[in-house]
């Protein structure tokens, strides 16, 4: 029997088990899924907007696969740390699957940052979705009427959503109660998303995009003349060779451009060919604006700064600029990717493939693709691992279950029970608040309902 343990159950993690145990050339394969966090499903549960039920419903088969009797699940255990550190994990399994993601948001590297009021994307994310390590985070958007969203992706399109959509729309959500009531309170009327490129070049997802002009009593809004600064917006032959994604873009914003601004009481405004060089502050260290640098093209692809200035008021800013993966302790790491060096996702240990150790996900190939994109990355990383099985297998364990040697160093896993046990008090919370399931935000509730008291 080959025993392997998958660290991550998100979609990756997910996707490497379930190619592992379903594959026939090796047999007798056994996966332990292995996550910090109590809850299974990684960025599905907990990086999904709410309001993306579709999306959030692939918990559906994420379930499916981790209830196979030949997948484990085992949440509430850091690998890394100190009572299991990479070393001792690698002892109590043939071959580990490290499939961690990308933790760390990226930083506009601007003066202002700092001020109150300024967050990453991926914080705001976080508390939306009852991420239990933003259990302290505090959003108070009382007083904030105007915010600004730096980036042109998928998340900086979900945040610009969220800050506009009405809390009546948000309440059949598995939404925290807390952020709930703070979207309730908000006072957020405009929310200025900027890209320092053009409207051809966004980063962001038809669907995601063309939701945006969907949500009720909000305006999205495109300065014609703005965008009449990508060379492609205006050459119909130009725009006809673009990539599909990019062409329906170009044609959604096109439609925003030329109906022109509505009367609804919120506002998206999506802006382009604008850099962020500095943030501004006011009394009290917090934030009143960005100043940002116009661009124009470069004719390369890229952008260049053209000397004029514009100052956007905001009393909330967001960044999405993207992620960067961070080190696992006792594993190579590539600060410039982010990533883990590996060959066909078998980790490289000092220019050598190290049999036994394997990446998949972001932590392999860096924050790109949507959720599917980790199926095939998930499969490449198995099949390595399955050419090695031999001289894996011929490596003996210790003997004994490794659970029983996690809990003896000190460890309480989370067995699917036990998340089974936070799914129904999930489902009794949003019953107590006469909404449908509402998810449980902090460390202590979950382990609570898990019962581990």
């Amino acid at each position: 029997m080959l025993r392997v343990a998958v660290v991550g159950s998100g979609p990756s993690g997910v996707y490497a088990a379930q190619t592992l145990v379903q594959q026939r050339e090796v047999p007798g394969v056994r996966v332990d899924v292995l996550d910090r966090l109590p809850a299974p499903y990684g960025l599905v549960r907990y990086g999904v907007a709410p309001d993306h039920e579709k999306i959030k419903s692939l918990q559906g088969s994420l379930r499916t696969v981790l209830e196979d009797e030949r997948i484990r699940f085992l949440g509430n255990v850091e690998v890394g740390g100190e009572l299991l550190p990479t070393q001792r994990l690698l002892e109590l399994y043939h071959a580990v699957v490290y499939c961690v993601g990308a933790a760390r948001d990226r930083l506009l590297g601007i003066p202002g940052e700092e001020l109150a009021g300024v967050h990453s994307a991926t914080a705001f994310v976080s508390w939306y979705s009852g991420h239990p390590d933003a259990a302290a985070e505090v959003f108070d958007l009382t007083g904030v009427d105007s915010a600004v969203v730096v980036g042109a992706g998928n998340v900086a399109v979900d945040v610009t959503r969220i800050l506009a959509r009405g809390a009546a729309e948000l309440a059949p959500t598995d939404m925290p109660q807390p952020a709930l009531g703070a979207l309730a309170d908000s006072g957020v009327r405009r929310v200025a998303m900027v890209a320092r490129r053009g409207p051809s070049q966004g980063k962001f997802t038809t669907k995601e995009l063309r939701e945006l002009g969907t949500l009720p009593d909000v305006d999205a809004v495109v300065d014609p003349a703005e965008a009449a600064l990508d060379p492609v917006y205006g050459d119909p032959a130009a725009a006809a060779a673009l990539p599909a994604v990019a062409r329906r873009n170009l044609e959604v914003l096109r439609g925003w451009a030329e109906a022109g601004p509505g009367h609804a009481p919120r506002r998206i405004a999506l802006r382009f060919y604008l850099r962020p060089v500095e943030v501004l502050g006011g009394p009290g260290g917090r934030v009143t604006g960005v100043r940002f640098e116009r661009t124009a093209p470069d004719g390369r692809g890229g952008v260049t700064g053209t000397g004029v200035y514009e100052d956007v008021g905001a009393q909330l800013v967001l960044r999405s600029v993207g992620y960067k993966g961070v080190p696992l302790a006792g594993l190579p790491f590539d600060p410039d990717k982010g990533t883990v060096p590996h060959a066909a996702g078998r980790v490289v240990r000092a220019g050598r493939a190290s049999v036994g150790e394997y990446v998949a996900g972001w932590i392999k190939r860096g924050p790109t693709g949507v959720i599917g994109t980790n199926r095939p990355c998930a499969k490449e990383t198995a099949s390595s691992l399955l050419q090695d099985a031999g001289r894996l297998a011929r490596r003996e364990l210790p003997a004994g279950d490794p659970l029983d040697a996690m809990r003896a160093a000190g460890l309480r896993p989370v067995e699917w029970p036990g998340w089974q046990a936070i799914e129904a008090a999930e489902s009794e919370l949003g019953r107590s608040l006469g909404r449908r399931s509402v998810k449980i935000p902090d460390w202590q509730g979950l382990l609570d309902a898990a019962g581990l008291r």
